[in-house]
């Protein structure tokens, strides 16, 4: 696993690769205090997670996460003393897969990197079906290169948000609770935010509908949770 770290104290860029290293003694690690760096590193490098502070001296980490979205779906998880609500759901509707607040506890910070990580392991080849196609309408999304797209537009999904269209097209037209879109993307032992969920999905709902013309995306239903249907 190679680990790109965005960070602008070098002394967190140490303890972070240290608490990484315990758990995973193979693990490699690159790493940059500028925010310009860190776009250009994650596109050359190709690294498996990033690790992003948002205060850098160059560039804000929004911009940075932004950057990154335009080119690459690598898991991120934002590592930031911002504890701000506005600050989390503005870091999740741009794409980062998860959001941690400093000083925090090595262990939490561990799962977080194994959670995330683990949405990028995922076999691209389902067992649900013999198809490697699903299309409706000027909908197409590609079972085996997790490619999803909208006419002849690509869409930049983070790895969450493929995971949440995932479950809900194998469930066309049936409503997916909350709790099992959570336990898909964030895994069945952790504790369920619904916060972070609604803020995940509402983003991707929002790229669906942003195409002219297309008329399929997510529906609520109440509380109850979501289902992929015509609007």
């Amino acid at each position: 696993m190679k680990i790109l770290i965005i960070e602008d104290s070098l002394d967190i860029i140490d303890a972070v690769a240290q608490i990484i290293e315990l758990r995973w003694p193979e693990a490699s690690f690159i790493s940059t205090t500028l925010g310009e760096t860190g776009v250009e590193m994650a596109r050359r490098e190709q690294p498996d997670v990033i690790v992003l502070d948002l205060g850098l001296p160059d560039i804000d980490g929004f911009q940075v996460l932004h950057k990154i979205r335009s080119f690459s779906n690598v898991p991120v998880l934002i590592l930031t003393v911002r504890e701000e609500e506005i600050d989390k759901i503005r870091g999740l509707e741009l794409g980062a897969d998860d959001y941690m607040v400093k000083p925090f506890l090595p262990g939490e910070f561990l799962a977080r990197v194994r959670a995330v990580h683990r949405r990028r392991e995922i076999p691209k080849v389902r067992d649900y079906t013999d198809e490697k196609t699903f299309i409706r309408g000027s909908l197409r999304v590609d079972f085996v290169s997790r490619e999803v797209s909208i006419g002849d537009k690509l869409l930049k999904l983070s790895p969450t948000q493929y995971e949440i269209l995932h479950e809900l097209v194998v469930n066309e037209n049936k409503v997916v609770s909350k709790q099992k879109l959570f336990k898909k993307i964030r895994g069945p032992k952790q504790t369920t935010n619904i916060e972070y969920l609604d803020v995940c999905v509402e983003g991707l709902k929002e790229m669906l509908e942003r195409e002219p013309g297309h008329r399929i995306s997510i529906v609520k239903e109440n509380e109850k949770g979501y289902k992929l249907a015509n609007r």
